[in-house]
C-alpha cells in the first residue's frame, strides 16, 4: 500500500509538474492479479483497485492500518468497470456486473474478489473510509428488480445536468448517500458526460467540509482529460489517462475537460454527507 501524505495549499502553488502529479495523480491501480491501493492522509481515504484474473484475491489490511483485518475500523464503496466479477464477503457470494456497486460496512472480516470470465477480468475499484458504526452490506445496481441484499439507484439519485451548448451534458448517478445506501461518511456515485460534451463540473467549486477522489475512464488510448485543480485564485492541471486517479483536496476546486466525451467515479469522505454543500466559485473569479 502505497502512502500520500496530506499538502498544504501554499505549499503547492510552488509545485512543478512532476511534483504535482506526485503528490496528487494515481496511476497503475489497475494491475492484472494484484490488488493496487493508495492511503491519502487527507481524511484517511484509501484509494484501490482490484483486479483478478485465473486467481482469486483477497483483501488484507496490510501494515499500514494496524489492524487484524482491511474493515475493522472502516467502511468501503466499490464500483466493477470491467467484465462481470464476484465479490465474496464473509462467506456469502455477490455478482457484480458491469458499472454495479458494493457497499461494504465495517466488520467484515473476509473479502474476495474474482472475475467470471479470465479474458474479460472484472476490475473492481473502491474507496475506503474510517467507520464508527456497522450498516449493512449491500449490492448496488443503477437499474433492475428490488430484491433482498440488493438496492436499486432511485429515480431522484440519477440527475441530468448541463447543456450541449455548454459542453457539459452529463448524468449523475449517485450509488452511495444518505436515504439510499446508508454509510459512515463515505458517498460514491458515476458521472457519465454525452457525446460533445467535456466538462464535468463548471462553474467548478470547493467544499471545505469534503474530499474527494476521482477516476477518470471510459477514455480512449489516444484522449486524455485535464483536470484542474488548487485554489480558485491559483489553479494548476495534471494530464489525465484512462483509468487513472486523482486526489482533491478540501481546498481545491475538481473540474475536468476531456478531449472527448469520458465517464468518472467520484468518492467523498469528511466532516458531512450533504451532497450539495458545495462553494461555488464564479467563473470570472478563476485564476
Amino acid at each position: 500500500m502505497e502512502l500520500r501524505t496530506a499538502a498544504s495549499p501554499r505549499d503547492v502553488k510552488h509545485y512543478t509538474t512532476d511534483r504535482l502529479r506526485e503528490e496528487f495523480l494515481i496511476q497503475g491501480l489497475f494491475t492484472l492479479g494484484e490488488i493496487k491501493m493508495v492511503y491519502s492522509h487527507i481524511d484517511r481515504i484509501i484509494t484501490g483497485a482490484a483486479v483478478p484474473g485465473k486467481e482469486i484475491l483477497k483483501l488484507t489490511a496490510g501494515e499500514e492500518l494496524r489492524a487484524e483485518y482491511f474493515l475493522q475500523r472502516r467502511e468501503m464503496g466499490i464500483i466493477n468497470i470491467g467484465g462481470d466479477g464476484v465479490i465474496t464477503v464473509d462467506g456469502k457470494e455477490y455478482q457484480v456486473a458491469h458499472k454495479e456497486g458494493m457497499y461494504i460496512g465495517m466488520g467484515a472480516k473476509e473479502i474476495t474478489f474474482a472475475s467470471k470470465e479470465e479474458e474479460t477480468p472484472a476490475k473492481f475499484y473502491f474507496n475506503s473510509t474510517p467507520a464508527h458504526h456497522t450498516y449493512p452490506t449491500v449490492l448496488i445496481k443503477p437499474e433492475g428488480e428490488q430484491e433482498e441484499g440488493v438496492v436499486i439507484v432511485k429515480p431522484e439519485n440519477k440527475v441530468e445536468l448541463g447543456t450541449l451548448e455548454q459542453s457539459n451534458h452529463r448524468t449523475i448517478c449517485k450509488y452511495i448517500l444518505p436515504g439510499q445506501v446508508e454509510s459512515c461518511q463515505l458517498e460514491m456515485g458515476m458521472t457519465k458526460l454525452e457525446p460533445g460534451s467535456v466538462w464535468n463540473t463548471m462553474p467548478s467549486h470547493t467544499h471545505d467540509r469534503r474530499m474527494e477522489v476521482y477516476l477518470y475512464f471510459d477514455i480512449p488510448e489516444d484522449a486524455f482529460v485535464m483536470h484542474f485543480m488548487g485554489e480558485p485564485t491559483e489553479t494548476r492541471h495534471i494530464v489525465m489517462r484512462n483509468e487513472e486517479a486523482v486526489i482533491s483536496p478540501s481546498w481545491s476546486i475538481h473540474s475536468g475537460c476531456g478531449s472527448q466525451a469520458y465517464t468518472f467515479i467520484w468518492g467523498m469522505a469528511g466532516e458531512n454527507q450533504d451532497f450539495d454543500d458545495m462553494d461555488n466559485i464564479d467563473n470570472k473569479d478563476l485564476r
